[in-house]
């Protein structure tokens, strides 16, 4: 595979794990809706509207893994 491919690749590994657990966190409803947790969306909307340095640092972290999965790509292909 090349780059751009291994880049995709990763890119929807990232999407589907992310949608995954989503979709665990949340309720199915009878009519085929998901309905997410009031929790849950309250902590997404304000990630979501956090910039990267104002995280606190387990949350780096996590970006921080996902950011050494990308070089790992990279590397492999230098």
């Amino acid at each position: 595979m090349n780059l751009k491919e291994q880049l995709a690749n990763y890119a929807h590994s990232a999407w589907s794990g992310w949608m995954r657990y989503l979709f665990e966190k949340s309720t199915l409803n009878d009519d085929g809706t998901v309905t997410i947790p009031k929790w849950a969306v309250e902590r997404w909307m304000k990630q979501s509207k956090t910039d990267y340095v104002e995280l606190p640092e387990g949350e780096k972290e996590s970006d921080r893994e996902e950011a050494d999965r990308m070089i790992a790509i990279f590397t492999r292909n230098s």
